[in-house]
């Protein structure tokens, strides 16, 4: 079965690449059977071992809702979106194996519904191809090479699980996203679910902290119950992931602000929104997220505000890396006699980081392939059992080159960096603009969020980003106000000289 497994991988995502690229609706649809074969076959691989009449009953249940959804979507794309954005905080634990993953368990019956509701559209003559605009190659590439490194990783069981339980099925929510109708309002009315589920979850996390009390996750309280301050985790099995959920929804409130989509009232209501949202960030304590915000207001500024503004926030960072440099306590761990300094200070992360730069040193074409990193680690370290936690890099970027290769790295950088562009480049002041910029924006604290919470890739929210770079690539924006009364305007045509008669 494993063999099984890691062809299903390559398949699977030679199917999807397939779908991102292919330029007719056959090979289109062609690709999405083998999307739909790799995902089968992996999931076989991964199920726990069940009785064959739940597994029937299962089957059945996932043919009959997938035909509901298909057909809600097709009736309501914006459906799409927006039960996405209800299904990102339902991360159940799932035991596959000896692992334990919080999967995103109802957001696989909204992309299984998706998939039916894509096939009909393609059957029934839909023409559209490559949605993904600037990002469709760079993404097809790095899924394809992602699908092929399970077949020489070290640990097939956790590659397919990233394949079969993230990157399969949300590249194809990627395309979903991609294809939606350009609606202002709807896309409008999508923000402010983004926003309201924020508030609402800043608010449980207010709660959290005030009683003290917060959900699911054990590990969180036994931390609260050592640590010199009280983190919250909302409705979110991680604090982290809960601060980046409020990180997104600040950001994207940001964009209206910067680019002045409002007036009056409703930016007096922006700003409440940001700080009521930032408050709830407060209480999560992750410092991922803050610095996630911070790179994503400094960026902001630079693309609408220009060299003096981004210079200025520069400044007040260093100004604030000197104040807290001066604490003995925090100068004493990062310059003092202990070696473990950074190490403590990063729980930990720094010896992880710094292994999986090895690993890639020592693998630098290939990698150890999609999912084995954690075993690789353990092996040269020595360390016993198989606890993913102990030994997951945290680090998206020295994941991807120590798993992937430095191939995979590059085809990474590619990846965000089209997306970047695509996204903050010549911005305007119109309703697209705004889309563009809150993209853009968003994508890049997540990608720096990863940095110290590797989770880019696992985040349903990246892909409906990358989603919604093509469907913005699409519209043209409106050139801002302040460029064009500021750009030289063009020779005016010379006068046509009066025709000569003859005396």
């Amino acid at each position: 079965m494993t063999v099984a497994a890691q062809a299903a991988g390559v398949v699977g995502a030679g199917g999807l690449a397939v779908l991102l690229l292919a330029p007719g609706r056959w090979q289109r649809l062609a690709g999405l059977c083998l999307w739909g074969a790799g995902c089968g076959v992996l999931a076989l691989y991964l199920l726990p071992d069940v009785a064959a009449s739940r597994l029937a009953a299962a089957a059945v249940a996932v043919v009959v809702a997938g035909v509901a959804i298909a057909w809600a979507l097709d009736r309501w794309p914006y459906l799409l979106a927006f039960a996405t954005l209800a299904c990102i905080p339902v991360r159940l634990p799932v035991d596959i194996g000896t692992d334990s993953v919080n999967l995103l368990l109802p957001l696989y019956a909204v992309v299984g519904g998706l998939a039916l509701s894509l096939a009909w559209s393609l059957v029934s003559g839909d023409a559209r191809t490559r949605e993904l605009g600037p990002v469709a190659l760079p993404l097809a590439a790095f899924v394809g090479w992602t699908g092929l490194s399970l077949a020489w990783t070290g640990d097939v069981r956790r590659g397919a699980i990233f394949l079969g339980a993230f990157v399969l099925p949300f590249g194809l929510l990627a395309i979903g996203f991609a294809r939606l109708p350009w609606r202002g309002r709807w896309l409008t009315w999508l923000w402010g679910g983004l926003v309201a589920t924020a508030l609402v979850y800043a608010m449980v996390g207010g709660y959290q902290w005030v009683t003290r009390d917060v959900f699911w996750n054990p590990s969180v309280k036994v931390f609260n119950a050592y640590a010199p301050f009280f983190r919250v985790n909302s409705v979110f099995w991680d604090p982290s992931v809960y601060g980046r959920y409020l990180t997104v929804a600040v950001l994207a409130s940001l964009a209206g602000i910067l680019l002045g989509g409002a007036r009056g009232f409703k930016v007096a209501g922006l700003y409440a929104v940001v700080v009521a949202t930032w408050l709830g960030l407060l209480l999560s304590f992750s410092q991922s997220s803050f610095v996630a915000l911070a790179a994503g207001i400094v960026v902001a500024a630079a693309v609408v505000w220009g060299r003096r503004a981004t210079l200025a926030l520069v400044a007040l960072g260093a100004l604030t890396c000197v104040v807290v440099l001066a604490v003995p306590q925090v100068r004493h761990d990062l310059v003092g006699k202990s070696r473990s300094g950074v190490n403590r200070i990063t729980s930990g992360r720094a010896n992880l980081v710094g292994q999986g730069i090895r690993i890639a040193a020592d693998h630098p074409v290939l990698g150890v392939g999609a999912g084995g990193f954690s075993r690789e680690y353990a092996r040269r370290r020595g360390i016993k059992g198989k606890d993913p936690k102990r030994v997951a890099s945290h680090t998206t970027p020295v994941t991807i080159a120590a798993e992937e290769g430095f191939v995979g790295l590059a085809l990474l950088v590619w990846l965000v960096a089209a997306a970047l562009l695509a996204t903050l480049r010549g911005l305007g002041d119109g309703f697209t603009s705004r889309v563009a910029l809150a993209t853009g924006i968003v994508l890049l604290a997540i990608g720096v969020h990863s940095l110290f919470y590797a989770d880019f890739f696992e985040d349903p929210m990246t892909w409906a980003l990358l989603g919604l770079v093509g469907l913005s690539a699409r519209v043209p924006k409106k050139p801002g106000l302040a460029r064009t009364e500021t750009a030289p305007a063009p020779p005016a045509p010379a006068a046509p000289e009066p025709a000569r008669t003859s005396p």
